[in-house]
């Protein structure tokens, strides 16, 4: 058998003998390297004939090697005559020979297409002297260099390109990673959503993405408007007491905190400074706050509506992912116990949709339900329209009842009164789910969630009417800082309502559960409420931050606070879920609500008060105006005059001043929430078709498989001997393949004897 040796040994001698080959060789010289490669190729073939008679002499696989062998021995006959056959041609082993033959060239030719390190070897390959490879390598790369000169700035071009597309998802990447890691609450949120499921998680994702809100807003607020203030600010000569927390007034007056303390006049230090328009930045900022706020509503809308409404994974049982998908990046104890919650959580989640879509009710059933769900809602528009009517006339009397009280607690009347409503009624709410009875959690959640919203923004849309039509014209010095207060009041009460009910309210509910009627047992986390309670006063800090420009701020801390209080009460207080269901489409309905009615009656009223009141004569940025929207127009008609800046003008003019582009624009945003939900619609629809179509081939195959079996035994009560036959002809089979399998073992030993013992 050729071994791999003696094939380097003659590839090395024919090397040798044509790197001995001279730019002008003699004839004697050809003849005698093609006697020593004809000798080479003799000894090659012989070699390989004695191990072919040799293989055929031992065995069958021997005979499979000397095969390979002589194939390859043939295969280098043919490649030595080409390469010699080439040498005659191209004329380098003759006399007065060149490059610039016909075969040089398409040597040439088929070297340039090739890479650099392909061409290297091919051209090391080649039975030349070390002095013609150097030459043909250097007419190669000459050849190449001009055919692909204007090529290679294309080339740079497009490397720059990848270099810059590779460090940006680079970037991209590690930017992840790092708000990732840095992420609030990621932990914590982890621990929730395997304790409690997706459906309480779901309230503290809430709350986390309304704090990203307004971190922004504070930070916009703080660059553009506190800080140039703070440079012209005078010094407070207020005394503070410390009540001024609780009711806003006195000390705070005088300070950022409201819109009565800023500048109506442009700031410049210096004679060469660049001056500060303080009215525009005021305008402008609150104004790229909400654009921003609406921007962003409107894509989290957007993309949470496309995960949980329109993919179709979310509808399925999703029972494989959990069951197969196992991370095994986590080998922590706690991080895996963790996980290990979090499945089983979501599986009790999935298993319990499958149950609740399958259950039927009866005719009596139904109507006994919708008789129940009638006369919960008649009692609850009720309840909710009693609460309005008393605000209502609490707020008419309210200026008068502080004229005629100078106890500086009498300011906290209103929102005391407003404040016990929105926390006595939705818990009425929540007791209606004893008559209701809900199959789904989830239909229950909404209910709740449209009665509680029904009832707070009536109440806030019942004090806007209140601050726009009784305060803004009432003849106070200055109406703007009065409507800031009274929305940090209802804010921080509120706040501490809040509190209360976690520490105190929800403490006694679980010793009166536990100790004092044992049959209760633990409350279930109310979701439809703590929502919200969000809702309610995020609404309030929109409609408060052109009064009140710190109100972000404040809720910031609020929201802090709120996260840890309610997440020690959870863990406390509460119970998982009864029943447990999936989540995922709440965050959705969340938004929807912050963003419709509560949005939307935040920037109409605000529209109101720029459009329609009239400025403060003594305070403020604005003082001065006949309305809030005239620095605009001023600002509007200096533009005009410039020629560089009527682009601006034009924008404002057609399109932010203009109805048509805001009809426009809101006829666009709904017809695509109109395909969207069509979209969504045919793809549930598809999918339930879908799962009828898998479980109808199950049915199929079961029955062919019943037919199947029925008629084996058909056949065997028939012809009961051929049972018989089968049986036999089984078990010859068997002791044919335990024949075979003890020939082939006693044949791989005598093999491998003879192969560790050649004598043998």
């Amino acid at each position: 058998m050729l071994s791999d040796d003696h094939v380097n040994e003659i590839i090395i001698q024919v090397e040798n003998v044509s790197s001995g080959v001279q730019s002008h060789p003699s004839s004697n010289q050809i003849f005698q390297e093609k006697v020593l490669l004809d000798s080479s190729i003799n000894m090659v073939s012989s070699i390989s004939d004695i191990d072919v008679i040799d293989s055929q002499t031992v065995s069958k696989r021997n005979d499979q090697k000397g095969n390979q062998v002589l194939r390859f021995s043939t295969s280098l006959n043919e490649s030595m005559s080409q390469t010699l056959h080439s040498l005659e041609c191209m004329g380098i082993d003759t006399p007065g020979s060149s490059h610039e033959t016909v075969q040089g060239q398409k040597l040439i030719a088929s070297l340039i297409p090739m890479t650099s390190r392909d061409r290297i070897k091919a051209i090391r390959n080649q039975p030349r002297t070390m002095e013609e490879k150097r030459n043909l390598r250097k007419i190669v790369d000459k050849e190449k260099s001009k055919q692909t000169h204007h090529i290679l700035q294309l080339n740079c071009c497009i490397q720059c390109l990848n270099s810059i597309s590779r460090a940006y998802r680079r970037s991209k990447n590690s930017l992840s990673e790092i708000l990732n890691s840095i992420s609030l609450w990621q932990k914590t949120l982890k621990i929730i959503g395997g304790k409690f499921g997706t459906s309480v998680l779901s309230y503290f994702n809430f709350l986390r993405w309304l704090l990203k809100f307004n971190i922004f807003s504070f930070i916009l607020n703080f660059s553009f408007i506190i800080i140039p203030q703070f440079t012209v600010a005078e010094k407070n000569t207020l005394q503070f007491t410390g009540l001024e927390f609780f009711t806003g007034v006195g000390y705070f007056r005088d300070t950022v905190m409201y819109y009565g303390f800023y500048t109506n006049s442009t700031i410049q230090h210096g004679n060469s400074g660049a001056s500060y328009n303080m009215q525009l930045a005021y305008i402008f900022t609150i104004g790229a706050c909400l654009t921003t706020c609406f921007f962003s509503l409107l894509f989290s809308m957007a993309k949470y509506f496309r995960n949980n409404f329109i993919n179709p994974h979310i509808y399925s049982g999703g029972i494989t992912k959990l069951i197969f998908c196992w991370d095994f990046t986590v080998t922590q104890e706690k991080a895996v116990k963790l996980k290990q919650k979090n499945l089983s959580t979501e599986i009790r989640e999935n298993l319990s949709e499958l149950r609740q879509e399958n259950s039927k009710l009866t005719f009596n059933q139904l109507l006994t339900r919708f008789s129940a769900y009638m006369v919960a809602w008649v009692v609850s528009t009720g309840v909710a329209i009693a609460c309005c009517a008393a605000v209502y006339y609490l707020a008419e009397y309210n200026l008068e009842f502080l004229k005629t009280h100078s106890n500086p607690g009498a300011v906290l009347l209103l929102p005391f009164v407003v404040s016990c409503i929105n926390l006595a009624v939705p818990c009425i709410y929540s007791t209606f789910r004893l008559v209701e009875r809900y199959e789904m959690p989830r239909h229950e959640v909404y209910v709740l969630l449209i009665r509680n919203i029904f009832l707070k923004i009536s109440i806030i849309g019942i004090l806007c009417y209140y601050w726009l039509n009784t305060v803004a014209l009432s003849g106070e010095e200055c109406w703007e800082t009065l409507i800031g207060q009274d929305i940090y009041r209802l804010l921080l009460m509120d706040f501490v309502f809040s509190l209360v009910n976690s520490f105190l309210g929800e403490f006694l509910r679980r010793i009166i559960g536990m100790q004092l009627i044992t049959s209760l047992g633990l409350q279930e986390f109310d979701i439809a409420r703590n929502v919200l309670e969000l809702i309610y006063a995020q609404t309030l800090v929109w409609i408060g931050i052109f009064f009140c420009p710190l109100l972000p701020f404040i809720q910031m801390i609020m929201l802090f606070i709120m996260f840890y209080s309610k997440n020690i009460s959870l863990m406390m207080n509460f119970q998982p879920p009864s029943k447990a269901w999936r989540a995922s489409q709440m965050m959705t309905f969340f938004i929807f609500l912050l963003f419709f009615p509560s949005f939307t009656g935040v920037l109409c009223t605000l529209a109101i008060t720029i459009w329609r009141l009239k400025p403060s004569a003594d305070c403020g940025p604005f003082r001065g105006l006949p309305l809030f929207i005239h620095s605009i127009y001023s600002w509007i008609d200096t533009l005009s005059t410039r020629p560089g800046y009527l682009w601006v003008v034009w924008i404002y003019r057609n399109l932010i001043g203009s109805v048509h582009f805001f009809f426009i624009l809101t006829l666009i945003v709904l017809i695509i929430t109109y395909l969207y939900w069509q979209i969504a619609e045919g793809r549930k629809i598809m999918i339930r078709l879908l799962h009828e179509q898998i479980i109808n081939e199950g049915k199929d195959k079961m029955f062919l498989i019943e037919k199947l079996i029925k008629l084996q035994d058909m056949e065997k009560k028939a012809n009961p001997s051929s049972l018989v036959l089968e049986r036999r002809e089984v078990e010859q089979q068997g002791s044919l393949h335990l024949g075979e399998h003890d020939g082939s073992l006693d044949l791989r030993f005598r093999r491998s004897v003879q192969e560790g013992n050649p004598r043998a």
